[in-house]
């Protein structure tokens, strides 16, 4: 259907509405004069006459009966459905799907996804715990979640989380019978507790001190796929762990872990959400986006 001949419709139906011209000019915002010849030409290019007019009033014949019946009521449909999505820009609502490490889900994005979807009930967020860097669009998620450096390039990406410090920590016990280490090579003689990945491999362990970079891969008796089992496993004394500082920063303070290689453990760059274009997204996921933007 041209565009002119929807326009043509609505002006009809106005007409057939308000039983006046003047009334349906005036509610369409054209001279009487346009919506005549709007009406005049709907009713040559049909080849009936839908209107009888006099100088008084103004009335459907049976064809203009017959088509206003027939396109009314569609037309309102469609009205009520821009309406509706309308008001989805002042009620959010859909699922949003999150890719993200274990680490960034419990700390960062589930508690600030509490408030919101408290305010938001028809909000639906879903969190995937994956150490792989998944195929944002493959897999059907919204965005994703990690450290800043390994977010790529041609993603858009914006801070959810202030950078951090990772610590290397053990029972107090298992040094009964052990030196500590001083140097990350150290740890090749000593029972570590790795983090699997999904490749099957597990995550090295990251140490930088005075320009110097070192990524060691370390084994023991124990490897986990999530950072609460790693860290049970330390606390019950079977090897050091690599984790996150605030992970373990209530044990440190009573005496049931204590930390090494402090010193080889700076800053690193906090989280980010990564998406793959500037597209126009759902209020929904602009709604996560803004309420999960790390503020100084």
């Amino acid at each position: 259907m041209r565009r002119d001949s929807l326009d043509d419709f609505l002006t009809f139906i106005a007409v057939a509405r308000e039983r006046s011209f003047t009334k349906a000019a005036a509610k369409l915002g054209l001279s009487q004069s346009a919506l005549s010849y709007s009406i005049r030409t709907m009713e040559e290019r049909l080849g009936v006459r839908l209107l009888t007019r006099t100088t008084r009033s103004v009335s459907l014949t049976e064809a203009g009966d017959r088509l206003f019946r027939s396109i009314a009521p569609k037309l309102d449909e469609i009205a009520s459905e821009i309406a509706a999505l309308s008001a989805l820009r002042d009620k959010p609502a859909g699922t949003v799907r999150i890719t993200t490490v274990e680490h960034a889900g419990e700390t960062i994005i589930w508690p600030a996804m509490v408030g919101l979807m408290r305010d938001y009930p028809d909000i639906r967020v879903e969190i995937i715990h994956d150490y792989g860097l998944a195929d944002i669009a493959a897999d059907r998620f919204d965005a994703g979640v990690r450290l800043g450096e390994q977010v790529d390039k041609d993603m858009i990406s914006a801070r959810v989380g202030p950078d951090f410090r990772m610590a290397v920590v053990v029972a107090p016990s298992y040094f009964a019978s052990r030196s500590r280490p001083v140097t990350p090579e150290d740890l090749a003689d000593h029972a570590c507790i790795p983090l699997r990945l999904p490749t099957g491999g597990c995550a090295p362990w990251e140490f930088r001190k005075e320009g110097r970079e070192l990524k060691v891969r370390v084994q023991g008796h124990a490897a986990f796929n999530t950072l609460a089992m790693i860290c049970q496993a330390s606390l019950e004394g079977f090897g050091l762990a690599y984790l996150p500082e605030d992970l373990v920063t209530y044990p440190l303070e009573q005496g049931r872990l204590v930390r090494v290689l402090e010193d080889w453990c700076p800053l690193r760059p906090g989280y980010h959400l990564y998406y793959p274009s500037r597209r126009q997204h759902s209020p929904a996921f602009a709604l996560v986006l803004e309420t999960l933007r790390y503020r100084d």
